[in-house]
């Protein structure tokens, strides 16, 4: 789904993140769940894994968003969701107004797995997260969890926002 600035998508995501609205998850993960990957993809998929919030942002948010829309999402595709492989290892600043550059070096290095390598070992993981930009923070989450052993990973969110330099 394409968000457009001030349209219905952007609105359903800043409820569920800025309006302590998180039982409109439901709703979007079952709007997710009518996404089609290819048969073997599907049949190869082992677990969502939600994008972790730093534990400051949860404590005063009270939810992860991305962990509301991956329990809507893997009942519907009955998958597990697992949030005990991956982990914020330290709190980064928000990205909505940073470069795609800074929004990299933000998030380098801030995720870390606390799963062991033989457990993930091989393993086709989906990762789960509201909104995606420039991907900065799913292929910082993608790594850690590829250097922790996981073999393909896949992505799926919610909207794509506006990056900086797209034209409307």
């Amino acid at each position: 789904m394409y968000a457009m600035p001030g349209g219905t998508a952007e609105r359903i995501v800043h409820a569920l993140k800025y309006h302590e609205w998180p039982a409109v998850a439901r709703a979007m993960g079952r709007r997710l769940a009518t996404l089609r990957f290819p048969r073997d993809v599907e049949e190869e998929r082992a677990a969502l894994v939600p994008v972790p919030l730093a534990v400051s942002r949860q404590r005063e948010r009270g939810y992860n968003q991305s962990a509301e829309l991956a329990r809507a999402l893997g009942a519907a595709w009955s998958l597990p969701v697992r949030e005990d492989l991956l982990v914020r290892a330290r709190a980064t600043e928000t990205q909505t107004r940073l470069t795609p550059g800074e929004r990299h070096r933000n998030v380098s290095g801030a995720f870390r797995v606390t799963a062991d390598r033989a457990s993930l070992r091989g393993l086709h993981l989906v990762l789960v997260d509201d909104v995606v930009t420039t991907a900065a923070t799913l292929n910082a989450c993608a790594a850690a969890l590829h250097a922790g052993g996981a073999r393909i990973l896949s992505f799926v969110t919610f909207g794509r926002a506006p990056a900086l330099g797209d034209r409307w």
